[in-house]
């Protein structure tokens, strides 16, 4: 008898093998997508802590994120329509206001009628726009409404932002999703061991760079922080810093609950990330890389004045 393996029996599926899944941590804002997905007139959908959201921009640029349901009959509010204010059930044509999920209009109601529209409300969650992303406060079941029509929205914590520090600079974003729960995802930010046999590449590290290294580690609020030291010097991005002469100082800070920063100093130059491991349900996960750096925009210029010397 022929054995199947894990990969053809998913296939044969046509859905990914299910992994352990991980506790969800709520009340923190999670990325549920890049803003450039946000097309005028357009819904976008995402998922985020096992929960079906429909995104999109209202014609004063504001984002926002609405659980994939009407509360009328739980029609998927995404194959309804969005004219840039309101969206409309696609059912039986009621009508909200995306931000704060207030019903404006329900059709079928007629002067003998009494309901007040106006006091059912779709559930709409805290958005907001940093970086290019659509972050999005999820509350914990049952806490109650939160946002533009809650009485809470000073209660929420800061939106998580990408360090940076002047003017200039170029930025790039990766993604990728990830077949495992995001506990295990998390583990990936902070394991070093693993990084010279996963990422091996001609232009970061081989397995021959493997070696004893010791770093310093102190608390910070709701984290840690591997404090400031000389980078590794066997990767080659960091060897290219010195073509500007100075020292070279890295910091890392992992916080609650799927954050990882690092911000690379040298002398005026610097390089800012921003990693976020986001669970998209209880057993899969999304990891979500934003930079920002000011580093060779004159290196040229740098690399003729050091060699003339």
């Amino acid at each position: 008898m022929r054995f199947v393996t894990i990969k053809e029996l998913g296939a044969r599926m046509q859905d990914p093998i299910q992994g352990p899944t991980a506790t969800l941590i709520y009340d923190d804002w999670y990325p549920a997508l890049r803003t450039e997905k946000l097309r005028p007139g357009k819904l976008a959908t995402a998922m985020l802590l096992d929960i079906p959201l429909v995104l999109g921009r209202r014609t004063d640029g504001r984002v926002f994120a609405m659980r994939d349901s009407c509360p009328h009959r739980g029609i998927p509010l995404r194959f309804g329509w969005f004219d840039g204010n309101r969206v409309t059930c696609r059912y039986h044509g009621w009508e909200f206001e995306p931000c704060g999920g207030r019903c404006e209009l329900i059709p079928s109601l007629t002067g003998h009628d009494h309901l007040d529209a106006t006091r059912i409300f779709a559930t709409a969650f805290p958005c907001e726009e940093r970086d290019g992303h659509a972050w999005v406060f999820i509350p914990s079941p049952g806490s109650g409404k939160k946002g533009p029509a809650g009485r809470e929205v000073q209660e929420l914590r800061p939106v998580p932002e990408l360090a940076k520090f002047g003017p200039r600079y170029r930025s790039a974003f990766l993604t990728a999703d990830l077949p495992c729960n995001v506990d295990h995802g998390i583990i990936g930010l902070m394991d070093p061991a693993h990084g010279p046999f996963v990422h091996q590449a001609w232009w970061w590290r081989s397995r021959a760079s493997i070696r004893e290294k010791t770093k310093r580690f102190e608390p910070i609020p709701e984290g840690f922080r591997m404090s400031a030291h000389a980078p590794s010097g066997n990767s080659a991005p960091y060897k290219l810093l010195g073509v500007y002469g100075q020292p070279i100082e890295t910091t890392i800070d992992f916080t609650l609950p799927n954050r990882r920063t690092e911000i690379i100093r040298c002398g005026d130059k610097w390089f800012s990330s921003l990693t976020t491991v986001t669970p998209v349900t209880s057993s899969a996960c999304r990891i979500d890389v934003i930079a920002a750096w000011n580093v060779f925009y004159s290196a040229r210029d740098s690399f003729v004045r050091t060699r003339s010397r």
